[in-house]
């Protein structure tokens, strides 16, 4: 079903940036619930074969979404969201940050600034994501780290709930 879908990654290394524009077979409204709802991010934001788990969930301006990503074996890496902006099912923007498991950041890593929009395009949702880094060095890191491949599978599980739901 997901096999037409759009999916681009591009990084702008000169203005230490991501872009990734990624289609979804699913309306604005289940593709915006799926990305600010504590229920439907657990079940897909984590690339397989880890899981997402939320410990706090605030999804207003100047809200926290702290959560763990668990592996398979067991060891928890915690990260926070800090939303920064929200223009319902239209936008939003959060920083992320890796931190430990009550939330103090982890002064070895700065953040990333994501700024997420959200189009209908008929029965499809587009999402255009840029993600800013402070530093080029950190942009490399974080790719080096798997992103791309990560994010790519990521966004994967996130169209098998969009499948399951249409059976």
């Amino acid at each position: 079903m997901g096999n037409n879908l759009i999916m681009n990654f591009s990084v702008d290394k000169e203005n230490k940036k991501v872009n990734i524009t990624r289609e979804f077979d699913a309306p604005l409204s289940d593709v915006w619930s799926a990305w600010t709802e504590q229920e439907i991010l657990d079940q897909w934001w984590a690339p397989a074969p880890f899981k997402s788990e939320t410990k706090i969930m605030e999804f207003k301006e100047g809200g926290k979404r702290l959560y763990a990503m668990i592996g398979p074996d067991g060891q928890k890496r915690w990260s926070f969201f800090e939303y920064s902006s929200i223009s319902p099912k239209t936008n939003f923007k959060h920083s992320t940050t890796f931190c430990d498991a009550d939330g103090n950041p982890n002064s070895e890593f700065g953040s990333s600034y994501w700024d997420i929009s959200f189009l209908e395009k008929g029965d499809l949702t587009l999402v255009d994501i840029t993600i800013k880094r402070d530093s080029l060095e950190e942009l490399e890191k974080i790719i080096e780290m798997g992103f791309k491949e990560g994010i790519t599978a990521t966004m994967k599980s996130l169209d098998k709930i969009f499948e399951d739901k249409k059976k």
